[in-house]
């Protein structure tokens, strides 16, 4: 009688690691900042489709009074996440972690197509933030992030 073989590996759960979502936030804050030296303007049209009442009125009178500077602080704001998951330590990871998924949250304010991007994103952005607090190396251990996997 012959037995089979099998190779069955075990199956394998997909995440973001933490330093792809950190410079994923960091290159779009470089496009906030290219908005506004190209054409703050831009801006304009943002929240004309918003899903909360008066967002819309308060985005032209609040952002788009300075809609360059609204812009810079979008794009600062994006780079603090970027960093806190790139280079924070696992407490502030864990901030970067919220952070994240909050901005996402908060687009879905902006209007149904932003539901197209945000809700798959922050599935994503949800399941990468809990594997990586079960990392070895998560925000609930003791152990710093490292960038660069010294096992490849």
């Amino acid at each position: 009688m012959r037995t089979r073989r099998t190779s069955r590996r075990p199956a394998r759960s997909w995440t973001l690691p933490p330093a792809y979502v950190g410079w994923f936030f960091l290159w779009t804050s470089g496009i906030h900042v290219g908005i506004v030296a190209a054409d703050a303007g831009l801006y304009r049209h943002f929240a004309d489709g918003a899903l909360v009442p008066g967002l819309a009125s308060a985005w032209s009178s609040a952002f788009m009074s300075h809609p360059a500077i609204g812009g810079l602080v979008v794009a600062a704001g994006e780079a603090a996440l970027a960093l806190l998951l790139l280079l924070g330590s696992t407490r502030w990871r864990r901030v970067g972690w919220a952070g994240t998924i909050t901005f996402q949250a908060a687009l879905l304010c902006f209007g149904w197509g932003f539901w197209l991007w945000s809700v798959p994103a922050i599935a994503l952005l949800v399941r990468a933030a809990v594997a990586d607090g079960r990392a070895a190396d998560g925000p609930w251990s003791s152990q710093p992030m490292t960038l660069v996997d010294p096992t490849r």
